[in-house]
């Protein structure tokens, strides 16, 4: 079974110092990056030059002064949460226009009841079909 690695990303002035551990917590090695975007190829690279599989699930985490972190969280959650209201949204949008088409309304009336745009009620009936 393939073990994930754990890579803990501190920034620093010249990019990334990259700390990875195995799925045990033991520190397999550190390496550096300019880029947080390139930190999962020089993490593979390094695994697969320490004769480790450089294909293993990699999970990376910046880690920043607790002030940031936090910040970091909280946006995280937020948008995470806004997510899921949207999915709400749109599940009830398809279930409104299905049930406005079913009483007959057109399509411009549909929009304007939910007060969304033709094009939005058009694509909604076709999701709710």
């Amino acid at each position: 079974m393939t073990s994930t690695y754990f890579v803990t990303a501190h920034r620093w002035e010249r990019g990334w110092e990259l700390h990875i551990a195995d799925a045990a917590d033991q520190e397999v090695g550190v390496t550096q990056c300019r880029t947080l975007g390139g930190a999962e190829a020089m993490v593979r690279d390094y695994l697969a030059l320490d004769d480790r599989d450089g294909n293993a699930p990699l999970e990376i985490r910046p880690v920043f002064d607790p002030a940031v972190q936090e910040q970091v969280t909280a946006s995280r959650a937020r948008i995470r949460a806004a997510q899921l209201e949207q999915e709400a949204a749109a599940k009830e949008s398809r279930a409104a226009v299905a049930r406005l088409d079913e009483l007959g309304l057109s399509g411009t009336e549909i929009a304007q009841v939910l007060q969304l745009s033709k094009q939005r009620v058009s694509d909604l009936r076709k999701a709710s079909r």
